[in-house]
């Protein structure tokens, strides 16, 4: 079964047979078959060469690389296999099109708000007084399909993740004080999980849209431009409340991550490499959690639920079925 291959130690990164290895500092190897490798994601000084960029290319492996602090730097994306002109036609012409944009755009914030919203009703069913919170954001979600530029879809969908961020510590059992999110840098352990989950998300999205036809540059939310994937940008949108949330909910209410898993490193708030295995474990775990899906009658992982909504929004383009965002219904 093909997983994910988080790597931590710094080293080189080379094809050996059929095979690759990573060579660390201490000169311990360790052989990851090929066959097994769904992508890889490298957070330590990795060296690779020319020799390894191709044998990947040709199975058709993303390397997700991150920075010192664990941040996003860069993927190495191979040669697209599942290429499609008319698709790519079809992308651009929703894109160019405002109104065929925005009806996108506000479809991926009407799905995201409406998986907020659902986070809000679980935990209020566990006793979490968040009612004023669920009715700020029932009242934003009306003015979503009223919005007329993608301006102003955004500005609605900030102030839903204001009423949505305030509603925190209240979910959240640890005596954090979460008063905004702050990304540049994130100024506390809540912020530093949300935007080290969110880089994780949407390397995923990236990963899944790379088994697709689609152009992963050309986006409706979110602006494209030069260096950044933004269709991924889009998509995770739909699933942060779903994977990313609701897995920062149970690291902090189980007392799995704590203030002490984090350290002050150059006016950013770093987490530690333990604990951000510990995170990366629980993020996968929920990754792999399965449900019985609705329409296709058998169970599938929340990781293939990304997968799906970009085949619908596939079918959206071609005209073949209007696209209508993935909605938590469980």
């Amino acid at each position: 079964m093909k997983q994910s291959y988080y790597l931590f130690s710094s080293g080189e990164l080379k094809r050996r047979d059929n095979s690759i290895t990573l060579i660390d500092e201490n000169t311990i190897k360790k052989d990851i078959p090929i066959e097994r490798i769904k992508d890889i994601h490298a957070f330590g000084t990795i060296t690779y060469n020319s020799r390894l960029f191709d044998f990947i290319s040709r199975h058709g492996i993303l390397i997700h690389m991150y920075n010192y602090y664990g941040y996003y730097s860069g993927t190495f994306y191979p040669k697209e296999k599942l290429v499609s002109g008319k698709l790519l036609v079809k992308q651009v012409q929703h894109y160019i099109t405002p109104e065929k944009r925005l009806e996108l755009a506000q479809e991926f914030i009407d799905a995201g708000s409406f998986n907020i919203l659902r986070n809000l009703k679980y935990y209020q069913s566990r006793g979490k007084n968040l009612a004023s919170y669920m009715d700020q954001i029932i009242e934003l979600r009306k003015e979503l399909k009223e919005t007329k530029t993608i301006e102003a879809l955004m500005g609605v969908e900030g102030n839903i993740r204001k009423v949505y961020y305030d509603s925190w510590n209240i979910i959240i059992n640890q005596e954090i004080n979460f008063e905004k999110r702050v990304k540049h840098p994130p100024d506390n352990m809540i912020n530093s999980l949300i935007s080290f989950m969110n880089t994780i998300i949407y390397t995923k999205t990236l990963s899944q849209i790379y088994q697709t036809q689609l152009n992963p540059t050309i986006s409706y939310l979110h602006e494209p431009s030069e260096r950044r994937f933004s269709l991924a940008l889009d998509v995770s949108e739909i699933f942060k409340p779903l994977i990313v949330d609701r897995t920062i909910f149970s690291l902090l209410n189980k007392n799995m991550i704590s203030e002490d898993d984090f350290e002050i490193d150059s006016n950013f708030l770093k987490i530690k490499e333990n604990a951000k295995k510990i995170v990366l474990k629980e993020l996968e775990d929920c990754l792999s959690r399965t449900i019985m899906h609705r329409t296709l009658k058998r169970k599938i992982s929340y990781e293939h639920l990304i997968k799906l909504e970009l085949y619908k929004l596939i079918k959206h383009l071609f005209d073949d079925k209007v696209y209508r965002g993935f909605k938590i219904w469980w």
